[in-house]
């Protein structure tokens, strides 16, 4: 049976690449996601552990920012002395970064990175630590002198004369370059600039005598915890955050660990979608290779094979296809990760390809998923294949299941689906977020494994009606390929799964995407009541110089300000929420329309005073009038009422949970030192929005990280970022397609074989080459929109719950992409005629005579 196996396999290897593609695809994913994260983590848990030092020493900060308030923590430069005294201590030095800068060069383009990363702010502290050496020029002297390393020098064209405007919190100031520092460790992507210490205490934190950590080198002998408790006792272990070598790293890699995160999973999500559609594809396979093969396993029974020789045969043939197909996978997984460290080079994380990392866990993954995949989907088709009775090698009998009923199928895909439609319907009314996110995940499931379990029951009814104007349009050849479409339903069915899957994903986000646009439009239009919003490009905050030059500009009347703030409310319920709360000048009223339930913004705004979004209030028992204990940064509190509650339909704008905003008064008492985030402009009376804009973007020209909105722009802002998430969704329906295109291949290339005899005959009494390759063309076009169908129907079922869920946040209006859904019909028709042209073309090219002889 073994030499069977490997013979069979080997007579049939041309027939299986197809399906071991797809298990390539998955398994290259997979590992490829696996050797890239495996490899940056390590490469910054090198750099963050030869970097840190031994122990240092940071402002008690226990408020997470959730979005940027511009405010830098600090403690006293003066501390280090007071550690040099400590026992055990070698060394200790103050040191200042600052993140957040923006860096011109004499023409007024940004120096710094383009990617997202930061470009940093640091005192000159030269030691066997440091990230970077000096390489050319000399140390900074004064404050008109600065470092800048070497990468950001060489991208930007920057060399030591040169003349850079830093634009701080404390405001601008030029420096001349005196130097270039090069990088001894993995550059993260960053821009770094450098300062002696007085400069950067002053220029950078706008406060002599202040850092924003203490760097402790420990003696030899003395143990990091150790001195890290010798420290904190000296200091008031309350006090200040302490942490050893291993901690901080461990704090720096945590940070990372979100944009690490999102590369990973978004590499696994695409190796889901190529193993999911895979298994359709090899299910298919197997199917149809086993019924070609009715005769040969019969002949095997009549030999004496038992029905466990014959199911262990075809799954030892799958396991060969998963091993191929695994091994294969983890070589492309491999050069699919060192194309991902290339590409970060390109954003400027240079990464050494040279020490990728492959730990065991990646070969393990990588053939536990391909072998997995082939032997879960190969185990159905060898169950049916054990079934043969030794009787079929004396007949033409086969066992694709043509005519078996489908009565199992219906009432399993009924009972699934009635659950799904349930969890689907729950998720619709419900309304709580969380409950009603957790069904429609459920729902989600259960439907896509209802679908797949009943769409061979769907085929006659749906194809007769996509297909019913093929007679009248191509005659004989559109009937044969129609009743070719509907021979076979379970194959059908398993073929336009594969297509299915990738198209209900799209359709679904789309929906969800397309309803988010509207609802921040919706949202947008109701509230933004300002001519003009100046923000920043990503953002970040802004330096206070900008709002003064703002309110300088000729035909400014109005300009109010937004900043942000982490706070921790405890609530009257005993619950404790860390949210993000937002501070606004008075004259709110004149530059957004906000809707309140209970209050105004006079009450909102006043001093002590704080404003929040009505439903958050009801849940949690706060009314107008109550008092509630916040907590700001650097450990400040206060006791605020509540003066007015809001009826928004999203808090978009005015905070995150809860909608908390209060005056810039309360803002700036408890939380000093942030920086703004927008302001709403509003024009003087006489003055047009065409010259305001243009007064604005000449007074912003020195800061071309700001940029100057109106309505349209705000917009159009929104759905870029919300477009970002659609095109992902959109990388993924092409994964699933060009492996839904391999099934189609397949299912058509081996429906060619098992037809020979067939087509052989056709040609005989007259059937030309060009109504062939036309028969099995419309017979492919028929079946990809068919899975097309379905799949926009389930998309936007999916979608229709999902806009469910996101009018529980405020996102309440629903928008269908009908554009989208025309275009997703067309494309499938086209995937249709590609997918096609092979085995169209290999059926054109049979000889007639041994296609009627083939047996």
């Amino acid at each position: 049976m073994l030499k069977a196996t490997l013979r069979s396999f080997l007579a049939h290897k041309g027939r299986l690449l197809l399906s071991a593609l797809a298990v390539l695809l998955s398994v290259a994913f997979v590992t490829g996601s696996l050797i890239f994260s495996d490899t940056v983590s390590r490469t910054f848990d090198r750099l963050f552990a030869s970097t840190a030092a031994d122990v240092t020493v940071s402002p008690k900060e226990d408020l997470d920012e959730a979005v940027p308030s511009g405010r830098t923590a600090t403690l006293p430069a003066a501390l280090a002395e007071r550690v040099r005294r400590i026992d055990g201590v070698a060394a200790a030095r103050a040191d200042v970064e600052v993140s957040g800068l923006t860096v011109v060069d004499e023409a007024n383009e940004p120096v710094g990175p383009t990617t997202g990363a930061p470009t940093l702010g640091n005192a000159w502290n030269p030691n066997e630590r440091s990230p970077v050496k000096l390489t050319s020029g000399h140390a900074p002297r004064g404050p008109a002198e600065a470092l800048l390393d070497s990468e950001t020098a060489g991208r930007k064209n920057v060399r030591i004369g040169d003349t850079l405007t830093v634009i701080a919190a404390p405001g601008s100031f030029q420096v001349r370059v005196a130097g270039i520092v090069t990088f001894t460790t993995t550059n993260p992507g960053s821009a770094l600039i450098y300062f002696d210490t007085p400069t950067a205490q002053t220029k950078l934190l706008g406060r002599p005598g202040t850092a924003t950590a203490i760097a402790v080198d420990a003696a030899e002998g003395v143990g990091d915890d150790r001195l890290k408790q010798r420290v904190a006792d000296a200091l008031g272990a309350h006090t200040y955050d302490f942490r050893t070598a291993g901690e901080q790293a461990e704090s720096d890699v945590e940070q990372l660990g979100g944009f690490l995160d999102v590369i990973k999973y978004v590499m696994l999500g695409f190796a889901g979608i190529a193993v999911l559609v895979g298994v359709f594809l090899i299910v298919n396979t197997f199917s149809m290779l086993i019924a070609q093969r009715t005769r040969e396993l019969g002949l095997l029974r009549a030999l004496g094979a038992d029905r466990r020789q014959v199911r262990n045969s075809v799954l030892t043939e799958a396991l060969l296809l998963g091993l191929v197909g695994s091994t294969l996978g983890l070589a492309a997984g491999i050069g699919l990760a060192a194309g991902l460290i290339g590409l970060m080079g390109l954003l400027g994380m240079n990464i050494d390809a040279d020490e990728m990392e492959i730990g065991w866990a990646t070969p393990v993954a990588a053939y536990v998923v391909g072998l997995g995949v082939t032997f879960i989907a190969a185990y159905l088709p060898a169950r049916r294949a054990a079934g043969v009775s030794p009787m079929a090698a004396l007949s033409d009998a086969e066992v694709a299941g043509v005519g078996r009923p489908l009565r199992v199928r219906a009432v399993a895909g009924a009972a699934v689906g009635a659950a799904g439609a349930a969890a689907l319907a729950g998720c619709a009314v419900s309304r709580q977020t969380s409950s009603a996110a957790s069904l429609l995940g459920l729902g989600v499931v259960l439907t896509l494994i209802a679908t797949v379990i009943a769409g061979p029951l769907l085929v006659r009814p749906v194809i007769r009606v996509l297909g019913g104007a093929f007679p009248a349009l191509f005659g004989s050849i559109g009937r044969m390929s129609q009743r070719n479409a509907l021979r076979n339903p379970r194959r059908t069915g398993a073929t336009a799964a594969a297509l299915m899957v990738g198209i209900a994903l799209v359709g679904g986000m789309s929906v969800a995407s397309e309803s988010m646009t509207a609802s921040f439009d919706r949202q947008i239009d109701k509230t933004l009541g300002a001519d003009f919003v100046v923000q920043n490009s990503n953002f970040q905050p802004f330096p206070p110089e900008v709002t003064e030059k703002v309110r300088g500009t000729d035909g400014v009347g109005l300009a109010v300000r937004g900043r942000f703030t982490p706070v921790a409310v405890r609530l009257p319920d005993g619950d404790r929420v860390e949210t993000t709360a937002a501070g606004y000048d008075p004259r709110l009223d004149e530059v957004a329309n906000i809707t309140y339930a209970q209050g105004d913004s006079a009450a909102a705004l006043a001093s002590g005073h704080l404003a929040m979004d009505r439903d958050f209030a009801r849940d949690h028992g706060v009314r107008v009038g109550s008092t509630l204990p916040v907590r700001f940064p650097a450990g400040r509190s206060a006791e605020l009422t509540v003066g007015a509650l809001t009826d928004q339909d999203s808090a978009e704008g005015f905070g995150t949970q809860g909608g908390l905003f209060f005056g810039m008064g309360t803002l700036e008492r408890y939380a000093p030192g942030g920086q703004d985030s927008a302001l709403y402009v509003n024009a003087a009376s006489g003055t047009g929005d065409g010259e305001l804009r243009a007064n604005l973007e000449e007074t912003l020209d020195p800061y071309p990280q700001v940029q100057v909105r109106d309505l349209a722009d705000y917009k159009q802002l929104v759905q870029d970022q919300i477009a970002v998430l659609l095109y992902l969704v959109y990388a993924l329906l092409g994964l699933a397609i060009i492996i839904a295109v391999l099934g189609v291949v397949n299912t058509l290339a081996l429906s060619v074989v098992e037809r020979t005899r067939e087509i052989g005959l056709l040609r005989a009494i007259g059937l030309a080459r060009r109504q062939l390759r036309r028969m099995i063309r419309l017979e492919s076009v028929v079946i990809a929109v068919f899975g097309a169908v379905l799949g926009l129907v389930l998309g936007l079922v999916w979608g229709v719950c999902t806009q469910q869920v996101l009018a529980l946040q405020g996102m309440t209006a629903l928008a269908i992409p009908w554009l989208t859904i025309v275009l997703v019909v067309v494309g499938s028709a086209v995937v249709g005629v590609v997918a096609a042209l092979l085995p169209a073309l290999r059926a054109s090219r049979m000889n007639v005579l041994a296609a009627i002889a083939h047996e």
